[in-house]
Formats: structure tokens, sequence, C-alpha cells
């Protein structure tokens, strides 16, 4: 899935400095949430260590518990885990021939919650396309992104330009 409305009238962003602007909520999931309905959020900028996934995961919890929405943590444990991982495994990555963001770049998390959805949000500064694979039977991991897919209501990513994306996920408590 994939999807290009960030801006909301704003012309560029990058991932140095996309954070979700107020409001912010992924297009192809704005029919699951009116927009009337009360909204927070929480961000957590994840350094480029394995050990960043084990904090992501516990921000999560920790925002959820926070907003009464403990049923969801669980669930959102393993989206963050995933999206997490993928983020630091792929998004650091400098790509062959392609638009790259210079340094290291830190990777930013956050939690946007509307009513009973909260949607997850990594922004990291590689731009290749996250890949639905599918890996053979006696390949170690490739299914991270079809446990995002089979918890989430929706998830995608949109491109973040010169260079950057983010990656999202809804949830539903």
């Amino acid at each position: 899935m994939h999807s290009t409305d960030l801006t909301r009238g704003r012309d560029q962003w990058s991932a140095f400095d996309w954070w979700p602007p107020l409001g912010w909520w992924p297009h192809p999931a704005r029919d699951l949430a009116p927009l009337d309905a009360g909204t927070s959020s929480a961000t957590f900028v994840l350094p480029p260590h394995p050990e960043s996934v084990h904090s992501a995961r516990s921000y999560a919890s920790g925002s959820l518990h926070g907003w009464g929405m403990a049923d969801l943590a669980e669930d959102m444990e393993l989206v963050v885990s995933e999206l997490a991982t993928n983020a630091l495994r792929h998004g650091l990555t400098p790509e062959p021939g392609g638009a790259r963001c210079a340094g290291r770049e830190p990777i930013r998390m956050s939690m946007i919650r509307r009513g009973t959805l909260v949607t997850c949000v990594f922004a990291d500064p590689g731009s290749a396309a996250p890949v639905l694979r599918d890996p053979t039977p006696l390949e170690p991991g490739g299914m991270g992104l079809h446990i995002v897919a089979s918890m989430s209501l929706r998830w995608g990513w949109n491109p973040l330009l010169p260079c950057g994306k983010v990656v999202w996920a809804v949830l539903k408590s």
C-alpha cells in the first residue's frame, strides 16, 4: 500500500524534519476515524542501535497505557517490533544509485491516537519502498510486513522528498 498525502499544505518533507503535523492521519485510513475524534500523539527518537527495538516497544506500551488503551499493547508491541526492525535494518542502509540522506540520522517513531484507533508511524532516511516478500519456508525472517498487515486495520508507506519515508500501521482498541 502506498500513499502520498503527507504535506497538508507544506511543499516538501524530508526524513530530517518529518514529525507528524498536528492532526495528521494516513490518507488511506481517513475513512476509519472521524475527524472530530479526540487526538493525542507521542513521539520517540530511536538511536540507530538494535536495542532501540526494545525501547520502541516499551514506549508504545507506555503510551497506550497512558491513554487507557492497554488492551492494544500486545498487538502494538508486535507491530512496533517489526516496523522498528525494518527501519533499522533497511532505512539506514544506503541504496545503490538511490537518493540518500547524509549521515546516520535517527529513526522517529510516532504514536497517534484518534478515538479508538492508534497509528504507529516510523520515519527513516531510507528511500526504498517496503516490500511484502514471500520468503521460502526455510528462510529466516522476511515475514515482518505480513505480520504488520495481519495485525493492523491498514498499513502503508509514504515517500519523503528529497529522501526518506514513513511507514505506518493503524490498529483499533
